[in-house]
């Protein structure tokens, strides 16, 4: 096993439900959980036929020290739903972000005598649907060279969401900033939510995390997920690795899944009044481009969203029409980009 895959690693108190490999699962779902206990035991609920029609299928919930009574709450429904044989909980000791959690459950199974062919990213506010993951792995099973393939997200009275987007870049950022309906088709071309989502199976750059399968060879190659990102980007960035690596990404909407959006992290629900963006969002942003592309595409990628969206905020403050983004977004965003914090790559340990 390749060495980048034993780094980082990470002490977990396992509780009586181990993870046992005894003979090679078809899929290891993992799924974060953070102070979101009956998201999560709804979630399994809707794993039950999944694991029936995928034997040997296993499930490991990471809790990324919520401190509240998730552990307790999800271990108590393993045992008297009678889960015991499919799920696990692994309690760890810090909240190190999305990508942390994920790999604290990914890297023991990788390094196991039997690592599984396939795992699943899932996030804690899905429902899934039946059939959605023997989709996903007859799709890739079908398909050698794909290395990930992500679901269709949709509401839960089956309108669709957004799942399947285009890699960031110095366009689409000023697309992101500039909101004028003037060449709007133009634009579009730049845009990472692609004007007309796909329909069918098809490529695409990368795809979300709430429902993400990953083929092992994945991170074989390229190792496990980043966790400089506390939360936000790092699908992308994962999805750009495997890329350069020779991987496809795909996207799969016979694979359904509903996504109560925003609920596990409170930032991106659009019902819901909108706030700051949290410190952790544009630290991952800025680490994506660093990361990616090198200082001077950093700095050009900030330029490029921060002098149209500045026009963009003083028209609607002259029209007196109300921003489409969080509070203060402007502010924050100056004061986060390159020419206020530099070049560094910001740590990952936020409290949330």
């Amino acid at each position: 096993m390749p060495a980048r895959l034993e780094n980082t690693k990470t002490n977990t108190t396992i509780m009586s439900n181990t993870i046992e490999l005894n003979n090679q699962p078809p899929l290891l779902v993992v799924i974060v959980n953070y102070r979101t206990p009956e998201l999560t035991i709804d979630c399994l609920h809707s794993l039950v036929s999944e694991i029936q029609s995928l034997p040997g299928t296993r499930v490991v919930i990471t809790d990324n020290a919520s401190g509240d009574n998730s552990v307790e709450q999800i271990q108590a429904a393993i045992e008297t739903e009678g889960w015991g044989n499919w799920a696990s909980l692994m309690p760890l000791e810090r909240n190190g972000g999305f990508a942390f959690g994920n790999n604290a459950a990914i890297r023991p199974a990788l390094n196991s005598s039997n690592p599984p062919p396939y795992v699943l990213l899932l996030n804690p506010d899905t429902i899934v649907r039946t059939g959605a993951l023997k989709v996903l792995v007859n799709f890739m099973n079908e398909h050698p060279k794909v290395g990930i393939a992500g679901s269709r997200l949709e509401d839960p009275d089956g309108s669709l969401q957004c799942s399947s987007f285009r890699f960031h870049s110095i366009l689409s950022e000023f697309n992101s900033g500039l909101r004028l309906r003037i060449g709007r088709k133009f634009k579009e071309k730049w845009a990472v939510i692609p004007p007309n989502l796909p329909k069918e199976t098809s490529p695409i750059d990368w795809v979300a995390g709430a429902s993400m399968i990953v083929r092992r060879e994945v991170f074989e190659q390229i190792g496990l997920m980043d966790e400089g990102y506390f939360m936000y980007y790092e699908e992308a960035d994962f999805c750009l690795q495997a890329n350069k690596a020779g991987w496809s990404c795909w996207y799969v909407p016979e694979s359904r899944v509903i996504h109560l959006v925003g609920q596990s992290s409170g930032v991106t629900d659009p019902k819901a009044k909108r706030k700051r963006r949290p410190q952790y969002w544009f630290d991952s942003r800025r680490r994506y481009f660093i990361k990616n592309h090198g200082w001077l595409y950093a700095a050009l990628a900030d330029a490029a969203f921060a002098f149209p969206f500045t026009f963009t905020r003083l028209r609607w403050l002259v029209r007196g029409q109300q921003s489409s983004f969080p509070s203060r977004f402007l502010f924050d965003f100056l004061g986060n980009s390159v020419f206020f914090k530099g070049f560094a790559l910001a740590p990952s340990n936020y409290p949330r």
